[in-house]
């Protein structure tokens, strides 16, 4: 389901009546109520459910999680991570009228705190900044996450700002910068302090969606009802961070 974020909910739980699995696009709704609604009607119904973050399933996050367990860049301390594009304000577009869920943090500052969960898990504080256009929505966002054992998450995302698209892992062995555009990865840059720096090409065919496609496929010819790389617990964690992301700014969705 890929229409406009207000609608993720109704329609999930319409093809969840009628026993349909659900690969439901990002970001899964507008809040965590609604997430945490849709999860417990699928997991009443016995139905197979997710979250399209496609990111996940490309090959080279497979690579990334292997270099990352293996410690080739030591203990994960810092990650840098941006989602900005610039187009023109259309009032009526999805990207700015908040009847359509309109906003940066919605639109692609989901990527950016979904990679952080993957790799850091849930924040224990989180801060941020928004710039509010003249719709109300948020059209560039500014966050950081700090987790228990001290890392910290530094993150971005606009609609109005066209921002480097890279993300910057820093541990304390070395740095990996997944390059441009970091969402459908397939050239890591690994800098270690022995070895100097080094290029890591995994590419991907097509225009990687079958990746996730293919997973989905195996979970439901497995009777899964999940996928380890995106559970559903993790999107409803995903969804309340968003919510407290945005909290302090005072914006809110209609019905909300």
């Amino acid at each position: 389901i890929g229409t406009p974020h207000v609608f993720h909910m109704d329609n999930t739980l319409l093809c969840l009546d009628a026993g349909k699995a659900v690969l439901c696009e990002k970001p899964f709704t507008i809040n965590a109520d609604q997430a945490r609604r849709v999860v417990a009607r699928a997991r009443e119904k016995g139905l197979f459910l997710m979250e399209a973050m496609w990111t996940r399933f490309f090959p080279a996050m497979d690579r990334l999680r292997d270099l990352l367990a293996e410690g080739t860049i030591g203990e994960l301390r810092m990650l840098y991570a941006d989602f900005g594009f610039r187009v023109d304000i259309n009032p009526k577009g999805r990207l700015f009228d908040l009847a359509l869920g309109g906003g940066a943090l919605l639109d692609v500052g989901i990527y950016p705190v979904s990679l952080a969960s993957m790799l850091l898990g849930s924040p224990a504080q989180i801060s941020s900044q928004a710039h509010l256009g003249v719709t109300g929505a948020d059209e560039q966002t500014a966050v950081i996450l700090g987790y228990a054992g001290g890392e910290l998450a530094l993150l971005s995302c606009a609609t109005r700002t066209l921002t480097p698209q890279t993300a910057t892992l820093i541990g304390t062995g070395g740095t990996l910068v997944i390059e441009r555009p970091w969402w459908t990865p397939e050239r890591f840059t690994l800098v270690l302090p022995e070895m100097g720096e080094q290029i890591v090409q995994v590419p991907f065919e097509g225009n990687g969606y079958q990746y996730e496609a293919a997973a989905v496929g195996d979970c439901l010819r497995a009777g899964k009802l999940e996928h380890d790389l995106m559970p559903l617990d993790e999107t409803v964690r995903l969804m309340e961070t968003l919510d407290a992301i945005r909290a302090p700014w005072g914006l809110k969705y209609p019905g909300e």
